[in-house]
């Protein structure tokens, strides 16, 4: 993580990863939208801080939206995020309550992103698999790929970068003609079974020792 970033304990992953299912369950059971201010959370949950959240089912995607820059408090961009991985995700029907058994629900709190100015041929060799996540810009368009997409693809340096870009809408080879770039990190703490045990993933050499 970079420099200067306070860290979330182990403890406070757990809240964060509880309050985004709470978020959806509440939402789900009772049409009542939590906003992060109805419970009492550590400090840091009023830092203002990026964050996505991510839904799997069965090990399948099912949702994942988030803040990718920090305009919030924590509380707040993690029960908006949860709320609309869950329900405003277009690429998939709301989830169900009945569904919420089978998701593992997912927080990653991020650093905030940093354009890489650079030629582009010197791009792949500053990507560290695992550790960046990336944001490619061009014009309107904008694609955002988050730090675990890589390793748990198997996708090298070039393939994030064009992934990223295929993501945002553009050529997979954006990044090479002129499209910008942006690294950032992130702090992943997810459930190992839905409403299970939650634990903070590390990612190593493409490998993921949260799993």
């Amino acid at each position: 993580m970079s420099e200067g970033v306070k860290l979330l304990s182990g403890a406070e992953g757990q809240s964060a990863v509880q309050l985004a299912r709470d978020a959806i369950e509440t939402y789900l059971r009772t049409g009542e939208m939590m906003d992060g201010s109805e419970i009492q959370l550590p400090g840091i949950f009023d830092e203002v801080r990026g964050v996505f959240v991510t839904l799997t089912k069965n090990g399948d995607l099912r949702g994942c939206i988030g803040h990718p820059y920090a305009d919030f408090r924590l509380r707040y961009s993690i029960t908006d995020s949860a709320l609309s991985a869950a329900l405003r995700d277009p690429r998939f029907p709301p989830v169900r309550v009945d569904e919420m058994s089978c998701i593992k629900v997912e927080v990653t709190i991020l650093t905030k992103p940093e354009l890489v100015d650079v030629p582009p041929k010197d791009l792949p060799s500053l990507i560290k698999i695992g550790r960046h996540g990336l944001i490619v810009k061009s014009g309107y368009r904008q694609g955002l790929l988050l730090p675990q997409v890589a390793p748990e693809n198997d996708l090298d340096e070039i393939e994030f970068l064009n992934h990223t870009c295929m993501k945002a809408g553009l050529p997979h080879d954006a990044w090479v003609t002129g499209a910008e770039v942006y690294f950032f990190e992130g702090q992943i703490f997810s459930e190992k079974e839905p409403n299970g045990e939650v634990v903070e993933k590390d990612f190593n050499d493409k490998a993921c020792s949260g799993k």
